[in-house]
């Protein structure tokens, strides 16, 4: 329903109003479509039966564009007084005190904080509602970052991962940002801690770019990467985040961080911005990851299995 300046949608048993959906956030150009937030609205509305269970337990980091993505842009940890009560919320331990993030949990407060123009959502890798907790995270993510916009060095990287987590006996889960590489995505049991799970992601990056000096680094200044694909670690430590899947990037024509079946990856039109607000709900409603096991997995076989290889 539409009243004035004003949009309301039923999500459930809330009823959630946007304000201003016709404010372009997306402005068109360079051949890219122009999008509203009333348009980012309907697309979480849609996705949502995908991107929630990616979210549920997490604290997120909202990446906020209140002015479209050509304005200030700001990254929200804090939830704000004036936010629904009904809005979950945790309160997560930082230096020197604590910091109380969103949760996002059902379709009405993704439509609530699409109504905030929170355009990107950057999800935690740990849970907050399992055992283990905040310090324990159930995601391990490599972030394969090119040096460029050409997406045949990413191409090959993620086959490389692909074949020494396999050797490791780890799943992976490959999906394009949205903004110009490709994560893949560990599933883990939550039994091992933040430091383990870094050193141990750190550890195979850097068995990976010995394995592969001219095209892979784990160099993280710039300066030192020579062209070379950076295979980036630093998302697996405690209060760090990664995209998550099916959220829309603040970049012109609305692209969406996209989960991606192995064949895709092989197809000559990929990129990391493959698809939009538009179309990323086909590709969900495929599955891509259906073939992901749905208990995570120990990292202390791989450990034993990595060890072995470095010796």
């Amino acid at each position: 329903m539409t009243r004035g300046d004003a949009r309301t949608i039923r999500a459930g048993r809330r009823t959630v109003e946007i304000q201003r959906p016709g404010k372009v956030l997306f402005p068109g150009r360079g051949g890219t479509g122009q999008y509203t937030k009333g348009d980012l609205a309907d697309y979480y509305r849609s996705v949502a039966p995908y991107l929630l269970p990616h979210l549920r337990g997490r604290p997120l980091t909202l990446e906020r564009c209140p002015d479209g993505i050509d304005g200030p842009r700001f990254w929200q940890k804090n939830t704000p007084e004036h936010y629904p009560d009904w809005i979950t919320r945790v309160q997560v331990a930082k230096e020197g005190g604590t910091v109380t993030h969103v949760v996002c949990d059902d379709t009405a407060t993704l439509l609530h904080l699409a109504g905030q123009a929170c355009v990107t959502l950057h999800r935690w890798l740990s849970r907050t509602d399992r055992a283990g907790g905040p310090h324990h995270p159930d995601r391990l993510v490599f972030d394969l970052d090119p040096a460029d916009d050409d997406f045949t060095a990413v191409r090959d990287a993620a086959h490389r991962m692909r074949e020494l987590l396999d050797d490791l006996g780890l799943p992976a889960a490959p999906m394009i940002t949205g903004s110009r590489g490709l994560h893949l995505v560990v599933p883990l049991d939550g039994r091992h801690d933040f430091d383990e799970v870094r050193r141990f992601a750190h550890d195979v990056a850097a068995l990976a770019a010995s394995r592969a000096p001219d095209r892979l680094t784990t160099a993280a200044r710039k300066q030192d990467r020579a062209g070379r694909l950076y295979l980036d670690v630093q998302r697996n430590g405690y209060a760090q985040t990664a995209v998550a899947p099916y959220t829309v990037r603040a970049r012109p024509g609305a692209p969406v961080a996209v989960p991606l079946a192995w064949k895709q990856v092989d197809d000559p039109a990929l990129d990391a911005r493959r698809w939009s607000i538009t179309d990323a709900v086909d590709q969900a409603r495929t599955e891509p990851w259906g073939d992901l096991p749905h208990r995570g997995r120990s990292l202390a076989p791989a450990r034993r299995r990595l060890d072995d290889m470095r010796s």
